[in-house]
């Protein structure tokens, strides 16, 4: 064996043997350590802020956890903003900006200050055990908020927040946007169009086990059927100049829907029906009441679902093909569809998406951790994300990962924000040296 194999030899030893932190930059190994140190001050942030209500609803309890976040971003030089939005009927958005030497990527970072427990939920308190930090919001989405915290202090520690663009967007109703639609989401919007990249820190997907990234998210569109039908005794049912009632018809399109709607990455549910004699939604059409008689042929019938789709075309295509299906009434009876303005846009999954994807997957190769798959749209819900997605390459799923969100016992994994806070600061550091 000679000299030059021995080595050859060593050389690809000693590559083989190079620890993942060899990889990083001094400024990422100190990011990193930042984190690590900081740990016990972030997830003392978090119980405070779980601590207080910010159920959708609840105004006041939203405003304070802003104002309990707001003096964290002050203290990193961002220039912070409160969109008020009590005239109609949400608290508003908090808005933290840091001019950077506007040479490399322009960083939009989303998140809520909101949740869906409102102040009458038995569920309102951090409980940390071991590894699990319990409470409301705890990963959706409070949780995120203490990454993007964490992450931009870590920045700041290694030198690296000074140069970097970057605009942050806590939005105050996230989880029951309030109309119009318009309104609630102009900032986040126009936010959107000023970025070159969006980054989501609702929470961290996995698969089996392993860490997925978010290229796609699916929309979120709400619809109300409301049939008529002619009225009389039951023992006319289905006899000409009868017809078969409101009840029958109702059933017939929601049928429809089920057997002709079908196609991959749609879904469409009906969340509610009533129907009867008389039959009404009741406030914010999430309550219906009816009233009825065996012997008496409904004349209303009323039923609230949603639909969620991948692209702007296939929700254009699919409301078509409702459309048709309501168009078709059986004898006696009339319907209508109405889709409520508000929704949640999709985020289509783009090219400009995956290469996202692609920069944080050499954070985690740099980091040693394994490289994140793209995950299923089908496996997480609509998101703020979806109204810039068209305007900018996004990529979401940056908070840390959970269990239970949206139900009582909601669970953050403890050290996965950690992790969190360290792959975004890596990421976003790179992303600040890019040339635009």
């Amino acid at each position: 064996m000679t000299s030059r194999f021995l080595v050859a030899i060593a050389a690809c030893s000693a590559l083989l043997a190079t620890p993942a932190s060899a990889r990083l930059t001094s400024a990422e190994q100190k990011m990193i350590a930042t984190v690590d140190a900081e740990q016990e001050r972030t997830i003392g942030l978090l119980e405070r802020w779980v601590n207080q209500n910010s159920g959708s609803l609840n105004v006041a309890g939203v405003e304070a956890v802003g104002k309990m976040v707001r003096p964290e971003f002050d203290a990193l030089g961002f220039k912070t903003e409160w969109i008020d939005l009590k005239h109609i009927g949400r608290a508003g958005h908090l808005v933290a900006t840091h001019k950077g030497n506007g040479r490399g990527k322009k960083m939009l970072l989303i998140a809520h200050l909101d949740t869906v427990f409102e102040p009458h939920s038995p569920f309102q308190r951090w409980t940390r055990k071991g590894n699990d930090g319990e409470g409301p919001g705890a990963a959706d989405d409070k949780g995120g908020i203490a990454v993007i915290v964490a992450a931009l202090r870590a920045m700041q520690a290694a030198g690296t927040l000074k140069g970097a663009d970057i605009m942050v967007v806590m939005t105050g109703d996230e989880e029951d946007a309030a109309s119009p639609i318009e309104t609630t989401r102009a900032p986040l919007i126009a936010a959107g169009k000023w970025a070159d990249v969006a980054l989501d820190f609702e929470g961290l997907a996995t698969d089996n086990g392993r860490d997925m990234g978010s290229t796609a998210r699916r929309s979120s569109d709400s619809w109300t059927v409301t049939v008529t039908a002619k009225s009389g005794h039951s023992s006319g049912i289905f006899r000409e100049g009868v017809g078969f009632g409101a009840n029958y018809e109702l059933a017939r399109i929601l049928d429809s829907f089920r057997r002709e709607l079908r196609e991959d990455k749609l879904t469409y549910n009906v969340g509610l029906i009533t129907g009867g004699e008389t039959a009404k939604l009741g406030a914010g059409s999430i309550s219906a009441s009816a009233t009825g008689k065996t012997n008496i042929i409904a004349p209303i019938a009323i039923a609230r679902g949603d639909l969620r789709a991948l692209t702007p075309e296939q929700i254009a295509r699919t409301k078509d093909k409702m459309r048709a299906i309501v168009a078709q009434p059986l004898a006696g009876a009339k319907a209508e569809i109405v889709f409520d303005d508000g929704g949640y846009p999709p985020m289509a999954p783009t090219e400009g998406n995956r290469a996202v994807l692609a920069k944080l997957n050499a954070v985690n190769r740099d980091m040693g951790l394994p490289e994140m798959g793209e995950l299923d749209p089908e496996k997480r819900g609509a998101g703020d994300i979806g109204f810039v997605a068209k305007d900018v390459d996004s990529l979401a799923g940056l908070g840390p990962d959970g269990r239970g969100a949206h139900a009582p016992g909601e669970v953050v994994d403890i050290p996965s924000i950690a992790k969190q806070a360290k792959r975004a600061a890596i990421l976003m550091s790179r992303l600040a040296r890019e040339r635009r």
